[in-house]
């Protein structure tokens, strides 16, 4: 399995553009390899019908409509108001709300279930929201977290210290780029028992993540971590590997449950 989630197809766009994101979410999401990985998801959250389940930065809200149409009760929660309106208009037999991972709009032991795809990177502080996470389950209840570590992409290239340099720049734009390494910690440190990490690795050889490979050299570039005509070099040869059968990208993605 190559399983791969939403937001990896998202990496090299603007979250302001709200239009373009939500298209490439779509791309992403309908991959076999997502499929698989968010059923994988619902597996560890091992939630039964009528079980209470909040998906925190749920996007456009498809793994909430599907939970939902398992007979589970779930809810979506996102900052995003273009993408509740989004996930609110495509699922209307599923409950979405504008929310962030910090400040949960439940009681204590309220939920079963908490699921958390591809947002604990853009945190500033993992551990408060994980703090909410086990105020807001009930005893037993179990949550899943899914991510990838900014740092650990390995991309194949004519020159690998290019290449290792804007890979590490692009990760230090980001807010908590390892945060996916840290998961077990974290949930350790929270109070979460029966904790277990597995990994899995999402291979890509065309031009479908050619986009997201090049937004590296771009993001590196405005960070002034490379040159422009560095930049400009290694997107040249991205793009003549992907136009010739040999672009290579391999990105970890970790799978981290546990119990309340």
């Amino acid at each position: 399995m190559s399983p791969l989630s939403r937001t990896m197809a998202v990496m090299s766009t603007d979250p302001s553009a709200g239009t373009d994101r939500v298209a490439l979410l779509d791309r992403a999401e309908n991959l076999p390899a997502v499929t698989a990985l968010r059923t994988l998801s619902y597996q560890r959250l091992a939630t039964a019908p009528g079980s209470r389940v909040v998906d925190v930065g749920c996007g456009t809200g498809r793994a909430v409509a599907e939970l939902t149409d398992q007979g589970v009760n779930a809810v979506g929660l996102d900052p995003d108001e273009t993408m509740i309106a989004t996930a609110q208009r495509r699922w209307p037999q599923a409950t979405f709300r504008i929310g962030d991972a910090g400040a949960l709009p439940f009681g204590d032991g309220e939920l079963h279930g908490y699921r958390a795809d591809k947002v604990f990177h853009e945190l500033a502080d993992p551990a408060a929201a994980l703090a909410e996470a086990h105020r807001v389950l009930a005893p037993g209840g179990r949550i899943v977290l899914l991510g990838q570590d900014w740092d650990a992409f390995i991309i194949d290239s004519d020159d690998p210290v290019l290449t290792r340099t804007i890979v590490h720049a692009r990760a230090d734009t980001i807010t908590n780029p390892h945060a996916a390494r840290r998961y077990r910690n974290l949930l350790l440190e929270a109070g979460f028992s029966e904790v277990t990490v597995e990994v899995y690795v999402g291979v890509f050889t065309d031009r479908t993540m050619l986009p997201m490979v090049t937004g590296l050299a771009d993001a590196a570039r405005d960070a002034g971590a490379v040159t422009g005509e560095q930049a400009a070099s290694w997107t040249a040869e991205q793009t003549h590997r992907a136009e010739a059968d040999r672009m290579f990208l391999a990105v970890p993605l970790f799978v981290a449950a546990a119990r309340r």
